[in-house]
């Protein structure tokens, strides 16, 4: 007995997040692999209605393992917590090891204090620094101002007991973080310059950081609207639940691209990484042409090898060498 294929119901669901065709010719052929594999066929959470389960799901699918690390501590903040990664042997005699302040990715609205401990834990390895990742509170429950308020007590906190709690060297703070992670680094580096008296951070490490919440299709996403996984309706997403109130857009704590000049000249060092599909690359490189002056050590790399958000963070997190 023969069967016609054209009478079996082949139980094959529709794709849920497909490369748009005309984006395939740009993007790297193990980046397609990957996201037909792994990616094509999950729910995008903006999607659905807001329920916190959402949150269960990884940020960003893919990652590697962590690595083994000295030790690692959680401390509690006012309003929430951070956890500790500590190299393994002795601090550098007699100040200390250099301190990392870490946030994570996801929107303000996804990701936790375990969701990059990968990346938190290969810097704090071949860094040689203690990488503190901070558990700020999300969106929508807690909308802006309050992820601002959890990144400023960190840096308060490690300040005042960092040396005696972590055995770190407070003169050697640096931050950095991912997407909305580097959005509240680069906010948090701005307003140490304005505490009384200023706190000299050393470095920022800013990938694919948010600068401006008042971009769209129209001003700096056009380019890149169509490209896998961020998409301009999950990005508006993520800015609803963090920033609901549209007046709020604009301020530099929320958009940093906006921040006074005169303020913004007393940054420090910073590292800018871009990803050539994603519709935040423009954003980004303004924000590094704002820094850009003759009398800082600024420096940024356009990554185009790694074309797109999620692989980009995947290949970081497996590099061999990271300087804090």
């Amino acid at each position: 007995m023969s069967i016609d294929s054209n009478d079996v119901a082949l139980d094959v669901p529709p794709p849920k997040q497909p490369i748009h065709p005309t984006v395939i010719p740009r993007l790297d052929p193990e980046y397609i692999e990957y996201h037909n594999k792994h990616i094509i066929h999950l729910t995008p959470p903006h999607t659905l209605p807001w329920d916190s389960s959402i949150r269960n799901a990884p940020t960003v699918p893919g990652s590697s393992a962590p690595l083994k690390v000295g030790k690692t501590q959680d401390y509690d903040l006012p309003n929430t917590k951070f956890r500790a990664f500590t190299p393994e042997g002795t601090p550098p005699t007699p100040s200390g090891w250099p301190v990392f302040i870490f946030f994570h990715g996801g929107g303000w609205t996804l990701g936790n204090i375990g969701s990059e401990t990968a990346f938190c834990t290969n810097l704090c390895v071949h860094a040689k620094c203690v990488v503190v990742s901070v558990d700020y509170r999300l969106a929508p429950e807690h909308p802006y101002p309050a992820a601002v308020e959890d990144a400023i007590d960190s840096l308060v906190w490690v300040i005042e007991n960092g040396k005696q709690e972590l055995g770190v060297n407070t003169s050697k703070i640096a931050v950095g973080g991912s997407s909305s992670g580097g959005n509240l680094a680069t906010i948090l580096a701005l307003r140490a310059t304005q505490a009384q008296p200023p706190i000299p951070l050393v470095f920022q490490l800013l990938v694919v950081p948010v600068t401006d919440n008042t971009a769209s299709i129209s001003t700096l996403w056009a380019e890149n609207a169509l490209t896998p996984w961020l998409s301009p309706e999950r990005m508006m997403w993520f800015r609803n639940n963090y920033l609901p109130n549209k007046e709020d857009w604009a301020k530099w704590d929320a958009s940093p691209i906006f921040a006074p000049d005169e303020m913004v000249a007393q940054l420090p060092t910073a590292w800018v990484g871009v990803a050539e599909l994603d519709i935040l690359k423009e954003e980004g490189v303004q924000y590094a042409e704002k820094m850009k002056r003759p009398v800082s050590m600024w420096r940024w790399w356009y990554i185009r090898v790694l074309r797109i958000l999620s692989w980009l963070w995947m290949r970081i997190e497996r590099r061999k060498k990271v300087g804090c």
